[in-house]
């Protein structure tokens, strides 16, 4: 269809304007990548104060800035099993759990066998153990990759290298990969990278920086091998990633426009012929072998074009080789020769990467927005996103993503259980620690998770100064202090809720104001890091502020759920202890074992949380218009707000202020409300029975009295 150089710069420089419309642009492209780079480190550090010895990678589409709205494309956590290594020959040996890599022969290019080896000497294993420390015909103790299906937790199933949280209601399915860190590249690998002293591209220094990462084995057979249970894959993660960081937009758009037409016209029906690894390994052939000049955005046609056929000549020889080990098949057993000729027929047809071809492609309405971009059809009355929309929705969800993370990291302080205070100590050392010696991203994450580990060691402490003499320490009070900016609302409100329970109306009713006035009803976002929900529509304002501002905003526009643990007993108003006992034995077994443990906490959303506090806190200052408008609020947020994360707690707590009004039908239709909200563990059964009883009783006087 167009066919002049003109014609082609004309397209490649609308169809640049579309992709920069639905966010695919440098300022979006490097905030996602902030927020995978601040958010690793926090959860490492996190998890090694815990005592476990694990570092945390987000690796995917997502984490390189790579996808779009549209595309759907998921984030895959790597975690390395910091207390095993593996090592490629006996020279590397260190105390500790070795595990010799052995690539032979027999073994498929890019993957490994791997040798378990004696703790404390440099010598093989002898014996085997249960069923994935396993003899094999040289006599060598082998670990298989079927040890995975030992560490999973209840709840998750195998696919492949993956540790996959089965869908339950209210979770998002989720992947997790397990692997070991590798000592040095292997041999082959290394080769590969050396070689490419031979290019412009890689430069010198990202080759530099390659040189320095880490390798890892992850826990998947080669396809077709009649020993896949033994094999491991070897994975150079971040090495891609240094590759993908350093693409320029075009590069990025390309890869992306690639990812659209494999969906569009590839992946049907829920295949996978074409992956996105296979697309990005493609690009960087592509980039290696070509002058890095042509890569602007008015020759983006011409580069698509190049990344198609290049495709299709992989395609045509069945073989597209891992750009770090070139005797990696990345199709090996991937389609049938059927296939393979209905593949390439189709790339054929998309060569050349014109209109035609990207007129059809309705993901994030790239086709459209392209015919309206060229004149060919009129913008006016189509339901399109605009531009802003894209980088409000963006950015709007990378910042509620990192408030769910600081906040889910926050709440592994109680899985420890009995010893929370000793663990929230142990947290807060390590992230200051980091805090002193680590870089300017280790800083800002350090800064925003310590106030929430202030608050929560604030807490304990004063819950155990109740118990004891019903009255908060100056040591408690400093720590909860250290806390109150961990945002908008959540530490305050368990300064109130202190003060609440040690009978202090005043100043709990003070402290209660002052949230008030900082909680703005047009700014502030509810955040929940309990469990995976899906914000709806956010305000207005919260999204301009997000898209002007980055992560270090979040104290001022975002409001944490209230969490309290067993710990913080003598902190929590009666009404809201019921939410620490909401598992029946009949609920249990619907509880995830890796997921749910905040069920044995008491978890309320700030804003409906506020208004409790100051029905009780008014109604104890016998200021009862205070206590009626606290009520009325109480029920307008709980019907109205969007984005609570615990909206059936919210309503047993209107329930007993009902009960308290002397409303019992009113309570248990509040109680019903929260049911179908949660119908297995939640507190509202309890407080059914409690309310159910009280009923029975008043009438049971009543007609002792009538008579």
């Amino acid at each position: 269809m167009f066919h002049t150089a003109d014609d082609y710069h004309n397209i490649s420089m609308r169809l640049s304007e579309v992709l920069d419309d639905i966010g695919v642009n440098e300022k979006m492209t490097l905030k996602i990548r902030r927020w995978v780079l601040l958010t690793e480190p926090n959860e490492t550090i996190i998890y090694r104060a815990l005592q476990f010895p694990t570092t945390i990678y987000n690796f995917g589409s997502w984490s390189e800035g790579t996808t779009t709205a549209g595309l759907k494309s998921d984030t895959d956590c790597l975690l390395t099993r910091d207390d095993s290594n593996v090592i490629q020959d006996w020279s590397e040996w260190t105390p500790g759990k070795n595990l010799l890599m052995i690539q032979n022969e027999t073994t498929p290019p890019g993957y490994c066998l791997l040798q378990r080896l004696i703790d404390n000497a440099p010598l093989p294993l002898t014996h085997e153990y249960d069923n994935y420390l396993v003899k094999d015909t040289s006599g060598r103790i082998l670990l298989k990759n079927t040890w995975l299906d030992t560490v999973m937790i209840e709840g998750h199933q195998r696919q492949g290298p993956s540790l996959a949280i089965t869908q339950r209601p209210g979770i998002v399915d989720a992947d997790s990969v397990i692997a070991f860190p590798c000592t040095s590249w292997p041999q082959s690998a290394k080769a590969c990278l050396n070689n490419l002293d031979e290019n412009n591209w890689p430069t010198a220094d990202m080759k530099r920086y390659m040189k320095t990462t880490k390798c890892f084995v992850v826990g998947v057979g080669y396809k077709v091998s009649e020993s896949a249970d033994f094999e491991w894959r070897i994975s150079t993660s971040l090495a891609e990633r240094c590759l993908m960081f350093n693409l320029n937009i075009t590069q990025i758009r390309c890869y992306i426009l690639m990812k659209m037409i494999m969906k569009t016209y590839i992946n049907l029906d829920n295949e996978s012929y074409i992956s996105s690894f296979i697309c990005k390994t493609v690009l960087f052939y592509c980039i290696a072998s070509k002058p890095l000049n042509i890569w602007k955005e008015c020759n983006i046609l011409n580069c698509l074009t190049y990344c198609i056929l290049t495709l299709n000549r992989c395609i045509s020889c069945g073989n597209c080789p891992h750009f770090f080990d070139h005797e990696n098949n990345l199709m090996a057993g991937k389609f049938s020769n059927k296939v393979q000729q209905e593949l390439l027929q189709t790339t054929a047809n998309l060569v050349p990467c014109d209109g035609m071809s990207l007129f059809g492609i309705q993901i994030d309405d790239v086709g459209e927005r392209l015919l309206i971009k060229l004149n060919m059809i009129n913008g006016a009355h189509r339901n399109i996103p605009s531009p802003d929309d894209y980088t409000t929705d963006c950015s709007v969800h990378f910042l509620i993503k990192t408030a769910k993370h600081f906040l889910t990291t926050h709440n592994l302080c109680y899985a420890a259980k009995d010893e929370t205070l000793v663990t929230a100590f142990r947290i807060l050392l390590h992230l200051m620690r980091h805090y002193r010696d680590g870089d300017m991203l280790v800083k800002v994450s350090s800064r925003l998770q310590v106030p929430l580990i202030c608050s929560t060691i604030g807490s304990l402490i004063a819950s155990h100064n109740i118990e004891i003499h019903n009255t908060v320490s100056p040591q408690a009070l400093a720590w909860l202090e250290a806390g109150l900016d961990s945002d908008v609302a959540s530490s305050r409100l368990k300064l109130a809720s202190i003060l609440y329970c040690t009978g202090d109306m005043e100043r709990a009713a003070f402290i209660l104001n002052d949230v008030e006035q900082q909680y703005n009803i047009e700014v502030t976002e509810p955040a929940c890091g309990c469990y995976n929900f899906s914000t709806q529509i956010v305000k207005r304002r919260f999204g301009q502020i997000s898209t002007q501002y980055n992560e270090e905003e979040l104290r001022y526009i975002v409001a944490y759920c209230v969490i309290f643990c067993s710990g913080e007993l003598d902190c929590v108003p009666h009404e809201l202890q019921y939410e620490m006992f909401r598992s029946t034995q009949e609920d249990l077994p619907y509880r995830d074992i890796e997921c749910d443990e905040w069920m044995d906490c008491a978890v309320v959303d700030s804003l409906p949380y506020l208004y409790f506090l100051q029905y009780k806190t008014f109604g104890n200052l016998g200021k009862l218009d205070e206590q009626q408008q606290a009520l009325n609020k109480l029920i307008w947020v709980t019907v109205t707000a969007l984005n609570l994360g615990h909206r059936e707690t919210a309503w047993n707590l209107v329930g007993q202020c009902m009960e308290q009004e002397n409303r019992l039908a009113d309570a248990l239709q509040c109680y019903m409300l929260s049911l179908r909200i949660r119908e297995r563990n939640n507190a509202a059964k309890i407080l059914i029975c409690v309310c159910l009883a009280r009923r029975i009783a008043t009438h049971t006087e009543q007609t002792s009295v009538g008579h």
